[in-house]
């Protein structure tokens, strides 16, 4: 630990100016670089309870709490309370006819401007303001939150990473966010994403906890802040991870013992030590890996449609690079509903490939974009019916599909294609019925492609895993790496012929890594351990379907590696 964030203000309770100065000077003494913390809660136990910014007296306390921080640090984070939930009669009167989301962006930035930046530089104009956006970034705009305006009123930004647990916790993040919400940030405004921020809470097993330290991590930030102390000193329970504790994982329980013997202390293990032991593996092979890299996907300032779902594209193994602009020097670039919300968007699809490039769709992009021209590239439209699928085919091309699997009965919707103009190179079946899955359509020199998703987004999960590769091999023709593998493991790659593949399963998962260029083998980053290239059984799900009926892809070098449960495997390639 080099740096605290001293908070001068949280839930009505304000330090006075002995206190802050004393808390200070302790850490100065101690070699420890310090900076001030404001979360800007009036009543966090109530539902996160905002102040009401259109309340003369919360708006001078404060510009009162930025006055009293700015006097004693050269430095102030925002928590992410920096949002507004109220609805008074005064913020009614305030709003007038505007809608709760264009009322609450106008008023957060003037708050913004006035009552925090303004008000601390009159009091220390060196000082320097740092936001910290949460991890509901898509529905920010909803709150107040305006990601296109701040990142520009402040000095700096910072990623709240905290996914915790995908399943127990009201938000239902997936463990992707991570890293890929750092991703984001860090196209939002390039150079001023400051780091990660980590918490301790809602996880049933304690290596969630790690896994958001990874992935945080392995989307290189500069730092990572873990929230907050006294949280880091209560007891780190092991939690229900029985099915693969008797298992060599990257949070291994034997060797954490001994890494904190190993430090000296007496004390029972606490999540400042689990931390430090997962940051321990993960900072093994860091400075090895180049910039991330993933596919360009675009989501615009304020937008919302099937939320969240670009951290489910991660966890079946494509990796994401998500933009706030449309990614126009990208080869492949994947469009989802939130992309409606360009006003040219269709536009900028037909761009894309009159330039040669490709677009994928989703089903719920091209259902927002019917009547708007989408109709000028492809005939194709969504049927408004949901069909229930149970077996998947796969091949390029007329005739017969390859078996891709069964599964019990899935949702999705129904698109309808003209035959012989769009192919439906991956597809269901509903008792004989046809449902595309992946529609290709050529336009000019590109490639349009149309993914559905299904109704619920978590049967993603469920698609067997030759229909998830098949998918990659088309979505992913000329990326430099690609994982054949179920779903829940993720693939990071790097600009520099190094990745990472972390598996979020509770049992070990069999790996087909294939990789662009001359490489032979793979080296495990952490251990050195090198992994000889092989060539694809006949078993393989790349195999599923016979060459001729396969998209044409350049060549690639085939190994295969085992993943046990949640970890994490750093290679490169040679």
């Amino acid at each position: 630990m080099d740096k605290v964030y001293i908070e001068s203000y949280r839930s009505g309770v304000l330090a006075d100016d002995a206190l802050l100065e004393s808390v200070k000077a302790y850490f100065a003494a101690r070699g420890v670089q310090t900076a001030g913390g404001i979360a800007f809660t009036n009543m966090e136990s109530n539902q996160f309870a905002s102040f009401c910014y259109t309340d003369p007296k919360d708006r001078a306390y404060v510009k009162h709490i930025s006055e009293v921080t700015a006097r004693h640090f050269d430095e102030i984070i925002l928590d992410d309370f920096f949002f507004n939930d109220t609805k008074s009669d005064s913020d009614i009167a305030a709003k007038g006819n505007a809608s709760w989301t264009a009322f609450r962006l106008r008023l957060m930035d003037e708050v913004a401007r006035n009552l925090v930046v303004g008000a601390a530089r009159a009091v220390n104009p060196n000082v320097k303001i740092i936001i910290k956006f949460p991890n509901w970034y898509e529905h920010f705009q909803a709150n107040g939150y305006d990601l296109e305006q701040e990142p520009k009123i402040f000095d700096g930004i910072y990623t709240g990473t905290e996914t915790r647990d995908p399943v127990i916790n009201d938000q239902h993040l997936q463990q992707y966010e991570s890293y890929q919400i750092l991703r984001y940030f860090d196209n939002v405004k390039p150079g001023g994403n400051g780091g990660g921020w980590v918490d301790t809470f809602t996880i049933r097993y304690l290596d969630r906890y790690a896994e958001q330290l990874w992935d945080t991590m392995l989307a290189k930030t500069p730092e990572i802040t873990l929230f907050q102390y006294s949280n880091l000193l209560r007891p780190a329970e092991a939690g229900d991870r029985n099915a693969w504790s008797g298992l060599h994982t990257s949070f291994d329980s034997a060797e954490l013992e001994k890494w904190h013997a190993a430090s000296g202390s007496k004390e029972p293990i606490d999540f400042a030590a689990a931390a430090g032991y997962s940051l321990s593996k993960v900072n093994a092979v860091l400075g090895k890996l180049g910039t991330p890299i993933g596919i360009a996907s675009y989501k615009p300032y304020q937008s919302t449609g099937e939320d969240f779902l670009h951290n489910y594209m991660g966890m079946i193994g494509i990796p994401i690079d998500l933009h706030p602009e449309f990614p126009v020097e990208a080869k492949t670039v994947l469009l989802t509903e939130s992309a409606k919300f360009d006003p040219a968007i269709v536009s900028e699809i037909k761009t894309h490939l009159e330039k040669g490039g490709n677009v994928v769709i989703t089903s719920g992009l091209l259902r927002a974009l019917e009547g708007k021209s989408i109709e000028q590239i492809a005939e194709i439209h969504a049927t408004g019916s949901v069909l229930k699928i149970t077996d998947y085919w796969g091949a390029y091309g007329a005739g017969g599909g390859a078996n891709l699997g069964s599964t019990a009965e899935i949702l999705v919707p129904e698109m309808s294609f003209m035959t012989n103009d769009a192919w439906p190179v991956v597809r269901g079946t509903a008792n004989g019925r046809g449902a595309p899955l992946l529609l290709m359509d050529r336009y000019s020199k590109g490639m349009l492609y149309v993914l559905t998703i299904p109704e619920n987004m978590d049967d993603l999960y469920v698609l067997p895993q030759p229909v998830l590769t098949a998918i990659k091999q088309y979505l992913m023709q000329d990326f430099p790496v690609q994982i054949d593998a179920p779903s829940k493991v993720s693939l990071f790659a790097y600009d520099n012929h190094t990745f990472v593949v972390e598996s979020f399963l509770d049992a070990p998962a069999q790996v087909t890594v294939s990789t662009l260029g001359n490489f032979s083998k793979l080296r495990n980053l952490a251990t050195g351990v090198v992994v000889e290239s092989s060539k694809p059984s006949p078993e393989a799900n790349t195999d599923k379907i016979p060459a001729r009926r396969r998209p044409a892809q350049p060549p690639r070098t085939v190994f295969h590696i085992e993943i046990a449960p949640h970890s994490f495997a750093a290679f490169a390639e040679e």
